[in-house]
């Protein structure tokens, strides 16, 4: 939007051209973001606990999750609230990448409401039905590779790039449809089993953001694209504006996620910021990457996976508590502990998956 009115007012000033620098725009699309979250913060906290819209805790999880409960919860909100307006701001609107990764965002984050709605406002336990929420999150992942799928203008934007081997390069076909999907919904859910710790999901996934926006920006770049031996996707540096705007919104909600958590970002959070991860990566065509880089969701994951398997196979558990950060938590780890060692891996994750950009 922005970027229209500076492109405007060039004809009275030709200082308003540096607005077209993409590393600008994302700079401002950060900042912007994070003032939001800072300003809507204490207003939006306010807000829930007057309606009464607080956490549940599990009884038969860690004792010291106890108090807890009644903490505000959808705090998400904020966070979509933050990306939205930035991005709107910031973002080329004539860019279909822009609008893909705020429209998948945004309708992923709209299940994780209704779910979180159901649960501390009509304080139905179940909230949406796990096969619901699947249907809707499946649909949305359809739609978005489909739309991906029959838009791509080049081979480059539907091939599997395989980290560290410049010369693999594989032709998904239809395919890429079926990767696109598994990759979104995947992801989406990896956050939400993430999240379950003061703060433990928000700065990885800004962590990750953050390294797929580098991403964006190469890729979109023809000379760094052809100097990493990446393929060239027109266009797809603008999302690097989303991925700042991410950023920003991210860590203005740390600040009141962060231990003690004053608020909790829900489903509507957790969900949507999976989203947004897995459709950045299949659009930049990173998707081992994000798998490298996001190496704490992956685990998490899988522990519940082994876990309810081992338990329906053998009657016995491989954890303690399932997702693995419960699993720490009742061998003894204090809660910061747990959450700030995951951090430290997730930092050298999305280390060694950049290095693989040059190392190949």
């Amino acid at each position: 939007m922005l970027l229209w009115l500076a492109e405007f007012l060039q004809q009275f000033h030709s200082g308003f051209a540096v607005v077209n620098y993409l590393s600008l725009r994302a700079i401002l699309a950060t900042l912007t973001a994070l003032i939001i979250g800072l300003w809507a913060g204490p207003y939006v906290i306010r807000k829930l606990q007057e309606k009464q819209i607080g956490q549940s805790v599990r009884d038969d999880g860690p004792q010291s999750h106890l108090s807890k409960a009644g903490t505000p919860t959808m705090g998400g909100t904020l966070i979509l609230l933050g990306i939205a307006v930035s991005t709107l701001l910031w973002g080329d609107l004539t860019n279909h990448y822009v609008w893909i990764v705020l429209l998948v965002t945004m309708s992923t984050g709209l299940v994780g409401f209704i779910d979180d709605y159901r649960k501390v406002v009509q304080k139905n336990s179940r909230g949406l039905p796990a096969r619901w929420k699947m249907f809707w999150q499946s649909i949305i992942a359809l739609v978005a590779g489909i739309f991906l799928y029959a838009s791509a203008a080049t081979p480059a934007e539907t091939t599997l790039i395989v980290p560290f081997f410049k010369d693999i390069i594989i032709d998904l076909g239809w395919f890429y449809i079926v990767l696109t999907y598994f990759v979104i919904v995947g992801t989406s859910n990896a956050v939400n089993l993430t999240d379950g710790l003061d703060g433990l999901a928000i700065l990885p996934t800004v962590m990750v953001g953050a390294a797929l926006g580098a991403c964006a920006y190469l890729v979109g770049n023809v000379n760094f694209a052809d100097y990493l031996f990446l393929p060239y996707i027109e266009g797809a540096g603008e999302v690097a504006i989303f991925c700042a705007a991410l950023v920003g919104a991210g860590i203005g909600f740390l600040w009141f996620n962060t231990y003690p958590a004053q608020v909790f970002m829900g489903d509507v959070g957790s969900l949507a910021l999976g989203a947004a991860l897995g459709v950045m990566a299949v659009i930049v065509r990173q998707e081992i990457l994000l798998f490298i880089m996001g190496g704490i969701f992956v685990a998490e994951t899988v522990s519940v996976i082994l876990q309810v398997a081992s338990f329906k196979l053998t009657g016995k558990r491989i954890f303690r508590m399932a997702p693995l950060h419960h699993h720490f938590e009742l061998k003894g780890w204090p809660e910061p502990r747990v959450i700030v060692r995951f951090w430290i891996i997730t930092l050298f994750l999305v280390l060694l998956g950049m290095a693989t950009l040059k190392i190949r």
